[in-house]
């Protein structure tokens, strides 16, 4: 099908491959080499449609924007050149992100503004959901740590996006990765004009993002960056409630949007989110960094200190005295802070250094003379759970009655064979050759876990998350590894023959350190040897 883009065309479907509107008169042919096929949306100043670009072999798709001024007056006309140059050259110099579609090409033509991009197949978040249902905390969380690299991207770029919602986040059919689509809200803060007296210009006034994902400081026309942190905490209380913000109710004192009582997560995401949803700009993370080093110090930061402490009233000013400690990593740096590239790199050491340490104490937990402190002498009676010893059939009760969370525990050489473990928060346990042959591990976290020599052949770990595990020596033969976040993670030895690596996130050099064969499916979708 060819469709006009008259916008008062009357009827805007012609045959394929027609010249001209059989209902208007217009051209169907956009710069000779545009065939628009169908309407994508509609809203605001334009409408999408997706089209062929027939000077090219293959005639791929793309996806045309069409800016439609409500008038022709004059400083219409001008208020809408300008917002279809500012979304032009903001992704002309945001558009070699993988995660951002590329601009092809910009163009006016007889009063009305055209914008190509590439075309991202795939369902948006909002589609998602209402397909399959609201995400686990493990689900958001790996949903934010390949979303806020992203935003601190477009940040780093001087832009703020100013519409972060679920239809503007696309999964990519092909590589299944998240794509942030829609920049034509977005306001550069090194190019936009200072307001005029009344408060508005003529780009502000307009496009100010979505109601109830905008923040309030966005409403009033002043985003900065951590309005943008606000929608994507908003998001995120979408993913795991399937709740828009108009079906919330909101604190009429504070203006706070209610969410708490309707999710099931943990203590400290609840805490991440609260503060990404902070009314206040002042109190909300002000960058994409300083939400991954929050993200980044749970679970284990605060399990561990859990822990190590007997948790009677005597011990109150150790316990303060330990959560010091790991506040002070964060604001020993005023740079880091800031989330600068140089502070993010200096924070990621600190932390890692440590965790090197905790990770140390963790592994001595019931071992006389080796706490630290005055821990030592009271370790048998201070094991936690979330620092002790399970058996398999512990474990399994435990998961039947609910229980999704082992972060941190020692789960060494245990059999847990064809066992039911979905969407389980495995983050920072021992797992060393432990016997997970054939479980069901589907969304489970197993981010710096240590699995090495672990047997996990015929699992189902689609979704998983091995940010930083330590997979050296594991047997992964038949594995389902589909759309696995295996970033980081050590592969030497591990033996993924026969191994579905689909959508995985992966690089070759990685794979490079393991066994594959010609059953191994590639994270393109098709087998054989590296």
């Amino acid at each position: 099908m060819s469709y006009c883009l008259n916008p008062t065309c009357p009827h805007p479907e012609n045959v394929v491959y027609s010249q001209r509107c059989q209902s208007c008169g217009s051209r169907l042919l956009l710069r000779d080499r545009y065939r628009v096929s169908k309407p994508l949306g509609q809203g605001g100043f334009g409408a999408t449609f997706l089209a062929q670009d027939e000077a090219l072999p293959g005639e791929p798709s793309c996806v045309i924007k069409q800016l439609r001024p409500s008038g022709n007056a004059p400083h219409v006309l001008q208020m809408a050149r300008e917002l279809f140059e500012r979304e032009a050259r903001t992704l002309g110099k945001i558009g070699n992100h993988p995660q951002v579609p590329r601009l092809l090409d910009y163009f006016e033509e007889q009063e009305q503004f055209y914008l190509v991009q590439e075309y991202i197949s795939g369902a948006t978040l909002q589609q998602e959901v209402k397909a399959n249902g609201v995400l686990t905390e493990v689900g958001v969380k790996q949903f934010l740590s390949e979303m806020l690299p992203v935003l601190q991207y477009i940040h780093e770029q001087k832009v703020i996006h100013r519409d972060i919602k679920p239809a503007n986040l696309i999964r990519r059919t092909q590589d299944a990765r998240m794509v942030l689509i829609d920049f034509g809200a977005v306001k550069n803060q090194v190019t936009q004009a200072p307001a005029s007296q009344s408060g508005q210009t003529a780009l502000t006034a307009y496009a100010i993002g979505t109601p109830g994902f905008a923040p309030p400081e966005q409403m009033a026309m002043r985003p900065v960056y951590a309005s943008d942190i606000y929608a994507l905490g908003v998001t995120c209380i979408y993913l795991l409630t399937s709740k828009t913000p108009k079906d919330l109710d909101y604190n009429p004192t504070t203006g706070e949007m209610m969410w708490e009582q309707l999710v099931h997560v943990s203590d400290h995401l609840t805490g991440v989110l609260r503060k990404m949803l902070d009314v206040s700009v002042r109190n909300r993370y002000q960058s994409a960094a300083d939400v991954l080093r929050a993200l980044e110090m749970e679970p284990y930061l605060d399990s561990l200190a859990k822990s190590l402490l007997v948790k009677t009233d005597t011990n109150s000013k150790e316990k303060t005295s330990q959560r010091g400690d790991n506040s002070a990593i964060l604001c020993s740096n005023p740079s880091a802070v800031g989330g600068t590239a140089t502070g993010v790199a200096q924070v990621a050491a600190a932390i890692r250094a440590r965790r090197a340490k905790i990770a140390e104490a963790a592994s001595s937990v019931g071992k006389p003379g080796m706490l630290p402190n005055s821990h030592s002498n009271t370790a048998n009676n201070q094991q936690s759970k979330a620092g002790r010893r399970l058996d398999s059939q512990t474990l399994l009760t435990a998961y039947l009655k609910g229980r999704r969370d082992f972060a941190l525990h020692n789960l060494n050489f245990l059999n847990l064979q064809g066992s039911e473990l979905s969407e389980t928060n495995f983050h920072s346990a021992q797992l060393q050759s432990t016997n997970l042959q054939g479980a069901n591990l589907y969304n489970s976290d197993f981010g710096r876990a240590s699995l090495t020599r672990a047997n996990l052949r015929d699992a189902n770990l689609s979704k998983a998350y091995f940010n930083h595990a330590d997979l050296e020596g594991a047997d992964l033969r038949g594995a389902d590894l589909s759309y696995a976040h295996l970033s980081n993670a050590n592969l030497r030895g591990a033996n993924l023959c026969g191994a579905n690596l689909t959508g995985a996130k992966i690089l070759d050099e990685q794979l490079a350190l393991a066994k594959t064969n010609w059953m191994t499916i590639r994270p393109n979708g098709k087998r054989g040897l590296l």
